[in-house]
């Protein structure tokens, strides 16, 4: 893991650049530092002396690096009145001070051969550093150093205040974050071609968990992506090209700054070299002896082989210790093979060779290890499904000499191979015997429905004993002293004494109210005669209104593991006949059902994808094939959060109509013209939502 404090081994070639054009802001600075000098050791420890133009307000901020060793203070409104950059010191454990300022702020850096505890106070003008051994717990503590790349023990929770980008003088991208305190810890790191910097236990506001789009700005930086990540805030930096990154922090802000490498061919320094920058200036000198310059000054422990040999001329100034070195193998043909802190370096092909033999050793002694038999309990998947990934022929996991068989009844692998292969399968068979994630999806079906009918009728008719009006009497009945209609239960009142004709028979207008969705309408009816009770005049009037709310929801739930297809559904099986190839019927079904089929995907962030299938059948009318089926479907993919809810469909129906029927001209007459015509309205609304909520099952399994 690269930190982002590392940009401090890149310091002194980033010096003589660091006090260019700033010196113009001179005048806006209050103190500056006259000189910096290093008093001899006395019992271990080492005194700096930084004198200040004026009596400074308060302790500079410090902080300190282990890998590699560096201590540096920050001095606010002060700028470098010492006149220099660098000072090479060279003895003891300081090896160099480096001075930068930028703007009103200096920083003094120093370059230390170890780890060291340090403290500082004022005295006057000048600034008391004092040096010590490695550093302490206890020191650590007492000094306002902040190591702002690790969580300190104990820590509260944190959280961003405000995330800004700026374009540079230089056009590089400054990305600066400013935290809720100094305590802050910080984890930079490279991965991939972006930059993530973690900030751990902290909380960003939901304002700030964006993602931004800086590229308008021409600098490296595309784009810049802020997420809470656990118990820490995420931030992913993309930048494009070649770029270098440096980073610092200054009290509550933190500063990353990426910037273009130019494709310069001259270049000492390219991208992939991280080791401490040297200078070397060699004049026909032996190749064993700049490999031993570079041991004692790296600290590794350094194998040359006898067959080393031949003299090189060099000048190289601030260049990284591992570009160095790559430049004096190539230019020998030579190549080095590292373990742990062990480096042998010999001419490439001996190299080549030696591994060449060791691989034939090794492999004849795999031809020739005794083989061992070994059980091996598989859990959580077939155990026929392990053997075939074992013996899959285009990448065998197994030796030549290997074998496995399955026990089906207790789903156990005997693996036959040498111990060295063994050992691997038990380590692959640990990766991937592992239980499955399960996911319960939900799905809400709400179907609702707001029906609206009103109708309006009437019935009028004439009938004359006598055989005048518009009676129609039935075949063989008399109609003398009829009343008819469906008023004929009056019967008693009027003395008749046969069978009346259906009032249908007399009617001139037929136009009643019908009844909807079962509902018989309301009829309001009366009989006019006269005194021989020879002439009737009947009028029905019918009216229906109909005002219905409903709303059915449908709930139908799964539990299925991860990127298995999982369906539930529930309904009826409508049987028709069907006529086969031989000119006979057959009896087939037809599903009318609510069904849901579902293959979840969970993703590496506890969000889920889902493929979707959802149907909401009914039976519809009846036709001469066989009953018809209401069908709502949705085929779907979609992408939800953890415990979320996405609406993934929806169908909205409107019925509306108006209708009525008449009987020309005297359906239009004021006041009378009711009664000859018939007026229907229907207002019908119906909303058919589709809800799907996944849950990511990790403690157990619920269907509550």
């Amino acid at each position: 893991m690269i930190r982002f404090f590392k940009f401090m081994t890149r310091v002194s070639g980033l010096v003589t650049a660091a006090g260019f054009a700033l010196m113009t802001t001179t005048a806006l600075a209050q103190n500056s530092i006259e000189s910096v000098n290093v008093s001899g050791q006395q019992g271990g420890t080492t005194l700096l002396r930084v004198t200040l133009k004026n009596v400074p307000v308060a302790a500079p901020a410090s902080f300190s690096v282990n890998n590699p060793p560096r201590i540096a203070f920050d001095f606010l409104e002060t700028t470098n009145g010492s006149g220099k950059n660098v000072q090479e010191i060279g003895e003891g454990d300081v090896r160099r001070i480096n001075i930068v300022q930028a703007g009103n702020r200096s920083r003094i850096v120093l370059e230390t051969a170890r780890p060291l505890s340090y403290d500082a106070k004022i005295e006057g003008n000048t600034i008391l550093i004092t040096l010590s051994g490695a550093a302490s717990a206890s020191a650590s503590s007492a000094a306002p150093a902040q190591t702002f790349a690790q969580a300190q023990p104990g820590d509260s929770k944190h959280s961003l205040r405000d995330i800004d980008f700026r374009r540079g003088r230089a056009g590089e991208g400054r990305v600066v974050v400013d935290l809720s305190d100094k305590q802050v810890g910080i984890d930079l790191r490279t991965q991939g071609r972006s930059l993530i910097v973690d900030f751990l236990n902290t909380a960003v506001p939901k304002n700030l968990e964006r993602r931004l789009d800086v590229v308008d700005f021409g600098t490296p930086v595309d784009t810049i992506e802020t997420f809470t990540q656990g118990n820490n805030t995420r931030m992913v930096i993309t930048p494009r090209g070649a770029w270098e990154h440096s980073a610092y922090q200054t009290d509550n802000r933190f500063i990353l700054e990426v910037k273009k490498v130019a494709d310069d061919a001259n270049r000492l320094v390219q991208p992939g070299f991280v080791g401490e920058k040297l200078s070397l200036n060699f004049q026909n000198v032996e190749v064993r002896a700049v490999l031993q310059v570079i041991a004692d000054f790296t600290g590794l422990n350094v194998i040359t082989s006898d067959t080393v040999g031949g003299s090189l001329t060099l000048r190289l100034k601030d260049v990284p210790w591992d570009q160095a070195l790559d430049i004096i193998l190539q230019s020998k043909g030579l190549d080095m093979r590292k373990t742990g802190n062990v480096v042998w370096i010999a001419p490439r092909d001996e190299l080549a060779t030696r591994e060449k033999l060791a691989l034939e050793a090794r492999a004849q002694i795999s031809d020739l290890e005794p083989l061992r038999t070994e059980s091996m309990q598989v859990n959580y998947q077939k155990a026929a499904e392990f053997q075939k990934l074992l013996s899959d022929p285009a990448q065998k996991i197994l030796s030549k000499r290997g074998s496995a068989v399955v026990d089906v009844r207790t789903n156990t692998v005997f693996v036959q191979d040498t111990p060295s292969r063994l050992e691997e399968i038990r380590k692959l068979l640990k990766q991937i015997d592992i239980p499955v994630r399960q996911v319960m999806i939900e799905s809400r079906i709400v179907e609702a429905n707001d029906t609206f009918s009103r109708n309006l009728g009437a019935r009028l008719g004439y009938n004359d004993a006598g055989g005048r009006g518009f009676s129609v009497p039935s075949s063989g009945t008399s109609t003398s002293g009829l009343i008819g209609g469906s008023l004929a239960s009056t019967a008693a009142a009027t003395g008749q004494s046969t069978t009346a004709p259906p009032f249908n028979e007399s009617l001139f207008v037929n136009l009643p109210a019908q009844g909807l969705s079962g509902a018989s309408p309301g009829v309001f009816s009366f009989l006019l005669f006269n005194d021989s009770r020879t002439k009737f005049l009947n009028l029905e009037l019918s009216a229906l209104q109909a005002d219905g709310k409903g709303k059915i929801i449908s709930s139908p739930r799964v539990i299925t593991a991860d990127k298995i297809e999982a369906t539930i559904e529930q309904g009826t099986e409508i049987p028709y006949q069907q006529a086969t190839s031989s000119g006979a019927t057959a009896v087939s079904f037809r599903k009318a059902t609510l069904s849901l089929k579902v293959k979840p995907q969970i993703t590496p962030d506890d969000n889920v994808i889902m493929s979707l299938k959802v149907n909401k059948d009914s039976v519809g009318q009846n036709t001469l094939s066989g009953p018809s089926i209401d069908t709502k479907q949705v085929v779907t993919e979609v992408l939800v959060e953890n415990g979320g809810t996405v609406v993934i469909g929806g169908i909205y129906t409107q019925d509306e109509r108006s209708t009525t029927t008449k009987v020309p001209v005297l359906g239009d007459l004021p006041f009378m013209g009711f009664l000859f015509k018939n007026n229907q309205r229907v207002d019908d609304r119906r909303e058919l939502l589709i809800f799907i909520s996944p849950k990511v099952l990790k403690d157990g399994v619920s269907l509550r």
